[in-house]
């Protein structure tokens, strides 16, 4: 129990891959422009996550040590084409949407660092949970960008939700507000520059009280070790 508390921790909070580690960058600044955007991409990169922990920690005592990363490359590559083809097939609204940035979560730091600090180290129920809940706080990451880009830009919040869900989310779009006219500073990626350091800065605000209430407290917990990659 105190394992999984702490992955929960690491994966929600304290390391999260987006406002903390600042992995994965390109595809979180450069597709969250609406909320629904977010949403796909931030789903589409769970599954691949949590699938490729799972198998990477299946083979882990298979895979040559010297050869390590190019197949844990190959196995992301193979998840990352087939949920791709999925999307292809039953979101083409989206997949229209992301455009290359689908493809590209292959070369996401954020799932080729947990195969290796992780995955590759731990049995499979614990990767699958250090899966789940760092695609879950990057997904969070992705979608409080998108919600507040897309607010703030054209004053809607789920709009093309359809495009994800199908014809029945249309019912989903919400406009909170009336603009003139878009604003695209927070439409461009100059606003998801901001809209990052905004939610940064906020996360900083918030540690203290948050780690004072929810830290875990076990010293036999044992740590998820944080991944150092550079992108």
């Amino acid at each position: 129990m105190s394992q999984t508390r702490e992955i929960v921790w690491q994966g929600l909070w304290k390391n999260n891959p987006g406002i903390v580690q600042l992995l994965g960058l390109c595809p979180l600044l450069a597709v969250t422009n609406t909320l629904t955007n977010a949403m796909g991409l931030g789903l589409a990169t769970l599954v691949v996550l949590v699938s490729s922990n799972v198998l990477v920690s299946l083979l882990r005592r298979g895979i040559p040590s010297e050869i390590r990363i190019p197949v844990y490359v190959m196995i992301i590559a193979a998840l990352v084409t087939c949920v791709q083809l999925l999307v292809n097939a039953y979101a083409y609204g989206l997949y229209l949407s992301l455009g290359i940035f689908l493809p590209l979560i292959v070369t996401n730091c954020v799932i080729i660092g947990r195969a290796e600090a992780f995955a590759s180290k731990n049995p499979v129920g614990a990767a699958a949970m250090d899966g789940l809940m760092m695609g879950l706080g990057f997904m969070l990451v992705l979608m409080l960008l998108g919600g507040a880009r897309e607010l703030v830009g054209q004053g809607t919040l789920f709009d093309g939700a359809d495009q994800l869900l199908g014809d029945w989310a249309q019912v989903l779009r919400i406009q909170v507000m009336e603009l003139k006219s878009p604003f695209l500073l927070a439409l461009l990626p100059p606003g998801a520059f901001i809209g990052m350091g905004l939610l940064i800065a906020a996360k900083n605000a918030m540690n203290d009280k948050v780690e004072a209430r929810f830290k875990p407290t076990s010293d036999a917990a044992e740590k998820v070790e944080r991944v150092r990659v550079t992108q």
